[in-house]
C-alpha cells in the first residue's frame, strides 16, 4: 500500500492523502473471500476469541458469547460521540453488535452485552447495513464489540465489498482479542481501537468474568500495532489507519492506569494515539460492589491523565 505523508517539524507523521481500505485489495485478489471461509469453518468447534469454548456454532450450540450462526444487531447509525478522528463531520458509521465474550459488571451497554438486545442478522443484511452506512456519508465501519463474531462481519464484506464498500473498517474491541482472529483480520482492519482495561489477572477475572485478561490484551495491542502502526489520519483529520487506544479510569485506579500507560509507552510506541476516558459511572451490578458505586473523583482523572503524559505518551485525548 502506497502512503504519501506529509509531517510536521518534528518530523512525525500527521496526515496523509486518501487511500483505498485495505480490505480492497484482498477482495480483489480473492483473498478476502479465504479469510471468511476460514473464519466460517472456525464456527464449527470455535476458538476464535480467548474463551475457546469448542462449540459448534453452525448448529446453534452457543458458548459464552450466546450467539450462534448469524450476528445480532442492537443498533446501526452515524455516531458522533465517538473520538474526533472517527467521527468528522459524517459520524462514524457504528454497529452495535449484541452480546459480548466478557462480562463486565459495570458495562453501560449492559442491555446489548448481557441481556442481549437485537435483531439477528443474515450477512446479506449485515452487508446491507455497512452500505447504508456509507451512503449516508460515514467516514468508516465501526464494528463495536465484535470479537465474538468475526466470521460473521468477514462474511459480510465480501459481499458489501462487492457492491461498492469503499470506507475504512474499524475494530472496536474490549481488547480481548485472540491471536487466530487478529491474523484473519491482519489487512482487513484500517484502523484497531481496542480498550485496555486491566493491568491486573485477579481484578480483572473479579470484574469481567475473564482469564489471562493482561496478557492477553497486551498481546492483542501488539498485533494490532504490528498489523496497523500508529494512528495515521488525512487532510481533513479523519483516522484512515492506525491504532487508537481507550483506556476508561475506574474507582481506586481498579484500571492499573499507571502500568497501562508504562505499557503502551514502552512496549508499543509513545505515539499510541490514547484517549482517557473519565465516564465512568456505576450501572448494571457495579452498585453492589463498594469500591465501583460512585463516580471517579477528579482527582482520579487528574492522576490518570499525568500517568499517561509521565509514561511519554505523546498523542493523549482526554475527556
Amino acid at each position: 500500500m502506497l502512503v504519501i505523508v506529509a509531517k510536521n517539524k518534528n518530523k512525525r507523521i500527521v496526515m496523509v492523502k486518501e487511500l483505498m481500505p485495505r480490505f480492497i485489495n484482498l477482495y480483489k485478489n480473492k483473498l478476502l473471500q479465504h479469510r471468511a471461509q476460514e473464519a466460517l469453518e472456525h464456527l464449527k468447534n470455535c476458538e476464535l476469541c480467548p474463551r475457546r469454548c469448542r462449540v459448534d456454532r453452525t448448529k446453534g450450540q452457543m458458548g459464552k458469547c450466546k450467539t450462534g450462526r448469524h450476528a445480532i444487531i442492537a443498533s446501526y447509525g452515524p455516531h458522533f460521540g465517538e473520538e474526533r478522528p472517527l467521527t468528522g463531520v459524517g459520524g462514524s458509521g457504528t454497529i452495535f453488535f449484541s452480546s459480548c465474550n466478557m462480562r463486565c459488571v459495570f458495562c453501560q451497554n449492559y442491555e446489548i452485552s448481557q441481556l442481549r438486545e437485537g435483531k439477528s442478522a443474515s450477512a446479506e443484511e449485515l452487508a446491507q447495513i455497512m452500505l447504508s452506512l456509507q451512503s449516508m456519508g460515514c467516514h468508516n465501519i465501526n464494528l463495536v464489540s465484535p470479537s465474538h463474531v468475526i466470521a460473521q462481519v468477514l462474511e459480510a464484506l465480501v459481499i458489501a465489498a462487492g457492491m461498492g464498500l469503499k470506507i475504512p473498517l474499524v475494530y472496536n474491541s474490549g481488547g480481548y482479542d485472540s491471536a487466530l482472529a487478529l491474523k484473519l483480520l491482519d489487512g482487513i482492519v484500517d484502523v484497531y481501537m481496542p480498550d485496555i482495561k486491566y493491568m491486573d489477572e485477579a481484578i480483572a477475572k473479579r470484574l469481567s468474568g475473564v482469564s489471562n485478561y493482561p496478557q492477553t490484551v497486551k498481546g492483542a495491542i501488539k498485533e494490532m500495532h504490528r498489523q496497523v502502526g500508529d494512528l495515521v489520519l488525512n487532510e481533513r483529520g479523519i483516522a484512515i489507519s492506525g491504532l487508537l487506544v481507550r483506556h476508561l479510569v475506574l474507582p481506586e485506579n481498579l484500571a492499573g492506569t499507571k502500568e497501562a500507560m508504562g505499557f503502551l509507552a514502552r512496549e508499543i510506541s509513545v505515539n499510541t494515539y490514547v484517549n482517557i476516558m473519565d465516564q465512568y459511572y456505576p450501572c448494571h451490578k457495579a452498585f453492589d460492589i463498594p469500591l465501583l458505586n460512585r463516580r471517579i473523583s477528579r482527582e482520579e482523572f487528574k492522576n490518570a491523565v499525568e500517568a499517561a503524559i509521565e509514561a511519554g505518551i505523546t498523542r493523549l485525548d482526554h475527556r
